[in-house]
């Protein structure tokens, strides 16, 4: 008999956790689980996977309930139960339940042919008899398709193992590489691969001297962002604040030693702070690093000062905000959430200016194109471009592939990596940028513990970078456009060079990296922790 593993049940529980937009709950159960360890090729598993798989246990279980000695037991119509019913009660219960019901049923049932006359009772078996005869041609059709089925399932279950067999061949591999306490970078140009690079990382560690560990928070730290002014560092963690770090130039470290008078705290809620929808998911400084946007579990996002002063709430989504930016020119901050919409906020006046409701799917992202126009995306895999003052999307593209808004059909579909990827970042590079005569650049971070940096013009992977042993949740660019930080499930985070493509730089903290992010000057990065801690460390080379 076919029984599902608690790893099977761990990995369809986390992509219904991702599916819904629970996107903090699918990593706390990821990282606990060790999703990212187990051979389930995610690419396989068909969206609402834990749904289906529910339902169909509940109708089993209405149809075990219903299955008695009798064969005539099989032809009842199964009405007698509610889904409650079959979740809350074992499956003698249920029987008994049905049984009753049936009794009643028939008792109603004699009395009705009480009234009936001796030749209808006559016509009504030769009915019953046909009915029986077409009944017994279903439930011989029933048999074959759900032979067919298990014939498929056989056929899957082979093909799966035969892919579990190769991905432990890989795994392998992997430890024998993991063993030697080295990095192997894949460089790929014109197709070929060139010879890979070994790079010992006790030789590129940050020197403790070099990391301040900033502690506070009381749980997991899910987003920070620094000020484009000043040495200002935001931080929003799962304990229902956001706080405000001033940070001393030239070093990582506060300029004061106790540190305590340097940092406000922003709390999203007045008494208990152990309120799970108050979980602070998300925040963006405005372009003069004058004001702090945050988004929380409770729908509502909130405008800071940088005394810590509360200035406005915004409030009109009807789910967990997961996503928030300020245009350009500071007027208007774009929200995304779980409520399948996306607002656009006057923010002077307070009110929402536009709501925009296309998609069939909790928004997880959503980015600011031009100060009056944005993309927003969603689970439901539709990207829609919208403009304030439209009622329609001024363009929409399906699917996951790299897009231009110059045509209807995508530019680019880059499918290298062999698990879901997380997150996608532009370079600061190329025409229109601060750095024109460098390279645009994409990068994917993925749940194959490995970033991958992408020719966009070309449409071709340029390297792969393969220094961590987990799932990568964040990337971020320099400001100059030379180096990249990623952070990882694995606890560390590496800084590598694009140009050598290799670690010039890695830290390891103790816990996973949600976000990693650099200041304007590219001298210090940070990294939020899901061990309750943000750690700031000065890059120098």
């Amino acid at each position: 008999m076919t029984s599902i593993t608690s790893v099977e049940l761990n990995f369809l529980v986390f992509r219904y956790l991702q599916e819904s937009g629970f996107t903090h709950s699918a990593f706390a159960l990821g990282y606990e689980a060790g999703i990212n360890k187990c051979t389930i090729d995610g690419n396989l598993v068909p969206p609402g996977a834990l749904v289906t798989f529910i339902q169909k246990g509940l109708q089993y279980l209405e149809m075990e309930a219903n299955l008695s000695n009798s064969d005539a037991d099989l032809d009842e119509d199964f009405s007698f139960l509610q889904p409650l019913d079959l979740i809350t009660k074992d499956v003698n219960q249920l029987g008994q339940m049905i049984k009753e019901k049936r009794k009643n049923a028939q008792k109603d049932k004699y009395k009705d042919k009480e009234h009936e006359s001796y030749e209808k009772k006559d016509k009504d078996k030769e009915h019953e008899k046909e009915h029986e005869g077409e009944r017994a041609q279903v439930r011989e059709k029933e048999r074959k398709e759900r032979e067919k089925d298990f014939e498929k399932d056989r056929e899957r279950i082979e093909k799966n193992k035969e892919r579990e067999k190769q991905l432990e061949d890989h795994n392998d591999r992997d430890v024998v590489r993991d063993q030697e306490d080295k990095v192997n970078v894949k460089h790929e140009e014109n197709g070929a691969s060139g010879e890979p690079m070994d790079i010992p990382l006790t030789d590129v560690e940050i020197p403790s001297s070099d990391v301040t560990i900033l502690e506070g928070h009381t749980n997991e730290v899910c987003a920070c962002a620094w000020s484009p002014a000043g040495s200002l560092l935001a931080s929003g963690s799962g304990d229902s604040t956001a706080r405000i770090w001033t940070i001393a130039d030239g070093s990582s470290r506060f300029s004061s030693q106790n540190g305590s008078s340097n940092v406000l705290v922003l709390k999203h809620v007045k008494g208990r702070t152990n309120e799970k929808s108050k979980d602070v998911t998300t925040l963006d400084w405005n372009g003069e690093g004058t004001m702090l946007a945050t988004g929380s579990y409770d729908g509502q996002a909130r405008i800071w000062g940088t005394n810590g002063e509360l200035i406005s709430t915004l409030s009109k989504h009807k789910g967990p905000i997961f996503s928030l930016k300020w245009n350009k020119k500071g007027d208007y901050l774009l929200t995304g959430s779980c409520d399948k919409t996306a607002i656009v906020w006057d923010v002077k006046a307070e009110q929402s200016k536009q709501q925009f409701e296309f998609h069939s799917g909790p928004t997880l992202d959503v980015d600011w194109r031009n100060n009056v126009s944005f993309a927003m995306s969603s689970t439901d895999n539709m990207i829609y471009v919208c403009k304030i003052g439209e009622n329609h999307p001024i363009k929409t593209f399906a699917g996951h592939q790299i897009w231009s808004m110059k045509q209807e059909k995508y530019v680019h579909d880059l499918r290298e990596h062999s698990k879901e990827i997380y997150t996608i970042r532009w370079s600061p590079t190329g025409p229109g940028t601060n750095n024109p005569s460098q390279q645009l650049v994409l990068a994917s971070a993925s749940f194959d513990s490995t970033v991958k940096l992408w020719d966009v013009e070309q449409g071709k992977l340029i390297c792969s970078l393969d220094g961590h042993r987990e799932p990568v949740y964040s990337v971020a660019f320099s400001p100059n456009g030379e180096y990249l930080a990623s952070g990882s499930l694995d606890k560390s985070m590496h800084i590598w060079s694009l140009k050598e493509g290799k670690i010039v730089k890695t830290y390891t903290g103790s816990g996973g990296i949600f976000e990693v992010c650099w200041n304007k000057e590219g001298d210090k990065l940070a990294a939020c922790f899901a061990n309750n801690t943000v750690c700031v460390l000065d890059f120098r080379i």
